[in-house]
């Protein structure tokens, strides 16, 4: 009896501890160590990693995650390009139990195009949006469009975009180089951030028309960034009003106001601290889970991460905190679903960091760990 009820006692606690283990999805870049997308169970109450992956799902450079909306389904660009182990732009589907994160593999098709960084979904669900980089000039940066069928499986592109290059830095604006493609919250209109042109092309999305969902806005088809820029990664507050996109080349993130498909500059923040002479490179941002900051990464030589707090009159942005990332590279990063830790990817020390974060002021504090892998790109939680 009494064996009983301790074996009925470790059940609970070991119930008790999975369910405060969250699934955290890690993308990476396979030339070196890693293999491909680590699945890892993240303790909630600590902040700690279980350095044991719980899954490896084999693939070449799948540097950029994306999750449905009701986490079944997962999505991976194959970041492939000329001179790799393969040479073509591929985009992944798997399946993913909501609960585990464990992934099934469904099929893998063709970008047309080389070096595929970012990827989303429509809103519906029945699109693929991905953002061929294109290191080199031939081919250059394009966006595909690749439908969804049954079960998730992804179709041969049935749209392809170009761009023009601005030519302002001729070493990385020779070409276009699409770094990412994404919706407004209302799903109406699909946004792409062309590095390479200094521009953010917008589109009208119609899944009507099943071959060519996307048309470009007649009275203004994209929206001028300041020259030699180069526009990176954006995101919207989640009721439309406003828009944030970090400015690679000049270690800027801007403020954007938008009305119907259309982007207006309000701001611009610069990242690294004034009188600073070294290399820049301004990469993600996202919002914090309660919505009140917003938090970016600069690379190059700063290797910081920002925290800002959002104006509600006005989306604008003011500097809450500045805190170095303790490595090199900070590619990717992101917040535990409660907002209390943030995870940082730096891509070039080969780890991911993660700190503690208090809430209430937006300050990152002190480390609590370093998980080990190999050029970490891409950090996705299954909040549950």
């Amino acid at each position: 009896m009494v064996f009983k009820v301790l074996l009925g006692s470790l059940g609970v606690m070991l119930g008790a501890s999975s369910a405060l283990a969250t699934p955290l999805l890690i993308g990476s870049y396979t030339g070196g160590e890693s293999k491909g997308i680590y699945l890892y169970q993240f303790d909630d109450r600590t902040g700690h990693i279980d350095p044991r992956p719980t899954q490896v799902s084999p693939a070449e450079n799948p540097s950029w995650l994306v999750l449905s909306g009701d986490h079944r389904l997962l999505y991976a660009v194959d970041e492939n390009g000329e001179g790799g182990r393969d040479p073509v732009g591929r985009a992944s589907a798997y399946r993913m139990d909501p609960a585990s994160g464990r992934l099934t593999f469904i099929n893998r098709t063709s970008s047309l195009g080389a070096e595929p960084t970012h990827a989303s979904l429509s809103k519906d669900g029945r699109y693929l949006f991905v953002a061929n980089y294109a290191v080199s000039a031939d081919p250059g940066g394009t966006l595909a469009v690749l439908p969804v069928g049954q079960g998730g499986a992804l179709g041969p592109a049935t749209q392809i975009k170009t761009y023009r290059a601005s030519m302002v830095n001729p070493a990385r604006q020779a070409s276009p180089h699409v770094h990412s493609v994404v919706s407004s919250p209302d799903g109406r209109f699909v946004f792409v951030q062309d590095l390479g042109g200094d521009r953010i092309y917008a589109y009208r999305y119609d899944p009507a028309r099943r071959e060519m969902p996307l048309s470009a806005l007649r009275d203004q088809p994209f929206a001028e960034m300041p020259a030699g820029s180069g526009p990176r990664h954006l995101i919207f507050s989640p009721d439309g009003r406003h828009a944030y996109v970090t400015l690679e080349m000049t270690g800027q993130v801007a403020v954007l106001d938008h009305s119907e498909g259309h982007l207006t500059l309000r701001q611009t923040v610069t990242l690294a601290p004034e009188g600073f002479a070294g290399k820049v490179g301004a990469a993600a941002l996202h919002f914090s889970p309660d919505g009140r900051f917003l938090t970016v990464t600069n690379r190059g030589s700063d290797n910081h991460l920002l925290s800002y707090a959002i104006s509600p009159v006005d989306g604008s942005l003011k500097l809450a905190d500045r805190r170095a990332v303790e490595g090199n590279e900070p590619r990717e990063f992101a917040f535990s679903p409660d907002g209390r830790f943030v995870l940082i990817a730096n891509q070039r020390s080969h780890g991911v960091k993660v700190f503690r974060r208090d809430s209430a002021s937006g300050v990152v504090g002190p480390e609590v760990e370093t998980l080990s892998i190999d050029q970490a790109s891409d950090l996705k939680f299954l909040s549950r």
